[in-house]
């Protein structure tokens, strides 16, 4: 796998995003807003307050259906049921 870098954004962005965002923004969390797309103080408020609206169709996941259904068989038999769960560096969340 290659790691794809995206450009630097542009100073006057940041410098107007970190602006709208006030002091208990870092610049750098300006810049990273910035290289997502996120210019203006209401897209970064969608960003860090997103509602569950805006989260995408979990059964897209394949096999979505039969974990769930899986799940309801062991609380209809009263098994117990184990949650892991693992936070990356990467911001990227698993369960199991």
């Amino acid at each position: 796998m290659r790691w794809i870098l995206k450009s630097p954004p542009k100073p006057e962005e940041v410098s107007a995003l970190q602006k709208e965002l006030g002091p208990k923004v870092s610049p750098l969390v300006s810049e990273l807003l910035v290289q997502r797309g996120i210019r203006t103080l209401e897209e970064a408020k969608g960003f860090f307050r997103a509602s569950l609206d805006e989260l995408h169709d979990p059964f897209m996941m394949k096999d979505m259906d039969r974990a769930v259904q899986r799940v309801a068989e062991a609380i209809e038999k009263g098994q117990r049921i184990l949650v892991y769960g693992d936070y990356d560096v990467d911001g990227t969340t698993a369960v199991a």
